[in-house]
């Protein structure tokens, strides 16, 4: 008996130490959970800020001078093209109109008289080609006159939403072409435009995508559109893309865009903030990556390999866009078959031994394809 418990207690030490040891590999290898990035057809799209515009904008201006009589319109109401806005003093210019018509009348007459003289050569063709420019003056102050009088009705020219008006019954109004009174704005509503600015570095990536046959030029294509109000979690107004300008701002480096949108609700209006996106690529195939498997390592960016003896490696990688939200497209630093750490990076680091578990189901990615 006494020759069996060295024996025993050496092998009872030996299970104690074989255990601590299995304890030990265990702590020291934590599991992760591993997959290859998802490979995925898209088209990447650009975001760029920027405001709703009418795509037409009318100051209503007085053309006759005179005392403001009516006001006949609600501010704030939607008119149509034609209809009476404001209304001047008509009296002066029905006077003036009047007169003019009887000074019509009588050059008439003294010019038909003076053709029936020079018929019997009782009267000169000189004579008679001053009364006929006479009648022709007389003819034109009748125009004049009636013009006058049209435009103390001052009408919209468009169809659209007025604005308040600007100045009170009983107020003396300028006309003319200097000076003349703003009455009140008209601003066209269906559709509208929504105006943007991109950076020179960004029309140069779009110049080389259309050189190289992977995307089509905006000026050549109305490329759709999408915007997102400021109240909106989505994209969802969709329009077209109907100008660019054709010169950089060299104040700011950059060159203005312009989409259109339908707006037969009136929901859009011209002042809006919004955000808008356009695809920035043509359709390819992309590696992703969660989002949250992408860390920082001072300047660059990386994701956690897990290589063939199961040690963490970082790859510093170049990212692209954020896809539906979750998904980071990864446009070069690994490859299909690398195994990158999905979950369960915040316990582990360069170096460490780590036990892989293979993701069972990738996450399917939102139907959308396109990269935000």
């Amino acid at each position: 008996m006494k020759r069996l418990l060295p024996l025993v207690l050496a092998c009872a030490a030996a299970s104690v130490l074989s255990g601590c040891n299995d304890d030990e590999k265990t702590a020291g290898a934590p599991p992760v959970t591993v997959s290859a990035p998802r490979r995925e057809v898209l088209t990447e799209w650009d975001e760029y800020t920027g405001r709703f515009s009418a795509v037409d904008k009318v100051e209503i201006r007085a053309r006759v001078s005179g005392y403001l009589d009516e006001i006949r319109f609600t501010d704030g109401q939607q008119v149509k093209a034609g209809d009476v806005l404001f209304v001047i003093d008509q009296r002066p210019f029905r006077i003036a109109l009047d007169r003019a018509q009887a000074q019509r009348d009588l050059a008439q007459k003294e010019y038909d008289r003076y053709r029936r003289l020079a018929q019997t050569s009782a009267s000169s063709q000189q004579a008679l080609d001053e009364r006929f420019q006479q009648l022709r003056d007389a003819k034109g102050a009748v125009e004049q006159a009636r013009l006058n009088f049209q435009f103390t009705e001052v009408k919209s020219p468009i169809d659209g939403r007025v604005g308040r008006h600007l100045v009170d019954r009983g107020n003396l109004v300028s006309g003319g072409e200097l000076g003349a009174t703003l009455l009140t704005t008209v601003v066209s509503q269906d559709p509208i435009h929504f105006y943007f600015d991109a950076s020179e570095q960004e029309l140069l990536k779009y110049t080389r995508l259309n050189m190289e046959g992977k995307r089509t030029s905006s000026r050549d294509e109305a490329k759709p559109v999408e915007v997102m109000l400021q109240d909106e979690d989505r994209f969802v107004h969709k329009g077209t893309m109907d100008f660019v300008d054709n010169e950089i701002d060299r104040s700011t480096g950059s060159i203005q865009g312009r989409a259109i949108f339908e707006n037969a609700d009136g929901s859009l209006l011209p002042g809006l903030f919004g955000r808008l996106r356009i695809a920035g690529s043509g359709e390819y195939e992309a590696m992703l990556v969660p989002d949250e498997a992408v860390a920082s390592n001072q300047s660059q960016r990386v994701v956690m390999v897990v290589n063939a003896e199961n040690i963490i490696e970082p790859r510093p990688v170049v990212l692209g866009p954020l896809h539906n939200g979750k998904w980071r497209i990864v446009r070069s630093g690994v490859g299909p078959e690398d195994r990158i750490i999905w979950s369960g990076l915040a316990k582990v680091r360069p170096g460490m031994k780590v036990t892989p578990k293979p993701l069972e189901s990738a996450p399917e990615a939102a139907p959308e394809k396109a990269a935000e």
